[in-house]
C-alpha cells in the first residue's frame, strides 16, 4: 500500500493547490473494521505534510471514534445491555454532532488576512479511558487538508450522508471479509476488547461483521478505492 499512499498523497497536495485560499480540502476514508483505513490514514497526513514542507502542518488527521457515545449514554438507552454488545454500531454514535463538525469545517474559511481566525475543535477517543475526550483535537486554520477516517464518513443514510455530501474526496478501504476477521480477532485479544480468543469471536461475528456489511451495502459515491494487503503495518 506504500505506493499508493504516495501517488495518493501527491494526488492532494496537487488538488490543494487549485482549492481557494479560503477554503478546506475534505477527505473521508472509511473501511470495514480491520481493513487498514486508520493506519493508512495516519500515514497519509504524514506523508502529505512532508511533501508540502511548511512550518506548521497543512494536514491534521480526525477520528471519527472521537464521536463514539459514552458509556453513561449508552447505560441510559433503553437496552443498556444491547447498546454496550453492539458499541460501534452506527447508533452509538453522536451523529447530529459530527455532522455539526464537518458543516463548520466547510463553512469556516481560512484567509490569510483573517487576525482572529476560528479555531474548529474535535473530540478524540480516549482507549484508556475507554470514551471520548471532548475538544481534544484542535482544528487551525492552518489545516487546510482535513483527513477525517472512521467506519460511517461516507455513510449514506440520515444524518450521515449530510457529512459525506461535504467531502471533497471518499476513499473506500477494501478488503477481503476473511482477512479482516482474522485481523480483527487478534487485535480485539491484544487490546483488551475481548478477554480472551472466543469473546473476540464473538464480537467479530456478532458485531464488527455486521456493521461491515452495513456500511459496504450503504457507500455515499466513492471517489477512490484502496486495496488493502496483507502487510502487518496495515491492520488497523
Amino acid at each position: 500500500m506504500d505506493d499508493v499512499l504516495v501517488e495518493r498523497a501527491q494526488f492532494i497536495v496537487d488538488k490543494l493547490s487549485v482549492v481557494p485560499d479560503t477554503a478546506r480540502l475534505l477527505i473521508a476514508i472509511a473501511g470495514v473494521p480491520a481493513s487498514g483505513k486508520t493506519t493508512f490514514a495516519t500515514r497519509l497526513v504524514q506523508r502529505v505534510n512532508a511533501l508540502l514542507a511548511q512550518s506548521e502542518p497543512q494536514a491534521i488527521l480526525v477520528g471519527l471514534d472521537g464521536w463514539h457515545l459514552t458509556r453513561a449514554q449508552l447505560d441510559a438507552m433503553d437496552d443498556p445491555k444491547l447498546a454496550h454488545d453492539r458499541r460501534g454500531i452506527h447508533w452509538t454514535f453522536d451523529a447530529p454532532a459530527y455532522v455539526d463538525f464537518v458543516a463548520r469545517l466547510r463553512s469556516t474559511t481560512t484567509p490569510a488576512i483573517d487576525h482572529d481566525p476560528a479555531v474548529i475543535y474535535a473530540p478524540f477517543f480516549d482507549h484508556a479511558l475507554k470514551d471520548p475526550t471532548p475538544d481534544a483535537v484542535v482544528v487551525k486554520p492552518a489545516h487546510r487538508i482535513v483527513v477525517v477516517e472512521g467506519l460511517y464518513t461516507m455513510l449514506d443514510i440520515h444524518p450521515w450522508r449530510h457529512a459525506a455530501a461535504q467531502m471533497d474526496e471518499r476513499w473506500w478501504v477494501d478488503i477481503d471479509p476473511v482477512r479482516a476477521k482474522t485481523r480483527l480477532v487478534k487485535r480485539h485479544v491484544q487490546t483488551g476488547v475481548a478477554k480472551d480468543m472466543d469473546e473476540a469471536v464473538w464480537r467479530a461475528e456478532n458485531n464488527d461483521e455486521d456493521n461491515g456489511r452495513f456500511i459496504s451495502r450503504s457507500l455515499f459515491d466513492v471517489t477512490y478505492t484502496v486495496q488493502s494487503i496483507d502487510d502487518p503495518a496495515y491492520s488497523t
